[in-house]
């Protein structure tokens, strides 16, 4: 359905026939698919918001299994490699005595992912069952799932300094293992999958769930022009 056939709650700029600009934040008639200030895209909803807020996030757990699963880093010491997953890595620097590098891996790479993608779940599962609770811990949520999101890269930056650093020949060294390729991919897809979440979803409930008909769709029906 489109947007300009959706009915949207009394109160809100949708009602009245008003889109935001996501760039500059101008508010404009909805004809005008094009923001008349910087020119960017303008659009009431954003389209399938849920469907590919939901799709990124179900691949981002795909990608996590194999995240979890295969060695993030392999520490070689006097010619042996030890391969290591995340939370082997944690436990590998915990007995090394490096308990503010281990605490900022299982913090980013354990807790982080997994927050954020319940989060997202539960954004979404409270906008398809038109949950009308809690909006602004709802909404709080989202900016905190928003906002975390450029941090989640973390652990693969840790990764990638304890490689350039640790080099020391047959003594001991660091690589990168196949599983920071797939955490990389799961910080990316579940960044995409935030900003693919319309906000604005939560707050069409507000109004007691109710969803008038448009002014704009009202005025000039041809129920008015009959009794006229």
């Amino acid at each position: 359905m489109s947007d300009s056939a959706t009915s949207y709650p009394v109160g809100t700029a949708a009602a009245a026939g008003l889109a935001v600009c996501h760039i500059c934040h101008k508010l404009a008639p909805e004809s005008h698919h094009e923001c008349p200030r910087c020119g960017a895209a303008m659009h009431l909803r954003a389209t399938d918001s849920l469907q590919r807020t939901l799709a990124l996030a179900f691949t981002a757990c795909v990608l996590y299994i194999p995240a979890n699963i295969l060695p993030i880093m392999t520490t070689t010491q006097l010619g042996t490699p030890e391969p290591s997953t995340i939370i082997g890595g944690v436990v590998l620097l915990i007995n090394l005595g490096s308990y503010p590098v281990a605490a900022v891996i299982f913090i980013a790479s354990v807790m982080v992912p997994s927050g954020k993608l319940l989060a997202i779940f539960w954004l979404c599962w409270g906008v398809s069952r038109g949950q009308k609770t809690s909006f602004q811990q709802r909404t709080v949520m989202y900016r905190v799932t928003e906002f975390i999101g450029k941090w989640s890269m973390v652990d693969v930056f840790v990764v990638a300094i304890l490689v350039a650093l640790i080099q020391l020949g047959g003594l001991l060294s660091i690589n990168a293992g196949p599983a920071a390729i797939a955490f990389g991919g799961v910080v990316i897809v579940t960044m995409l999958s935030a900003e693919s979440f319309d906000s604005r979803l939560i707050w069409d409930q507000y109004h007691g769930g109710a969803e008038p008909d448009r002014p704009t769709a009202a005025a000039g029906s041809p129920e008015q022009g009959e009794a006229g």
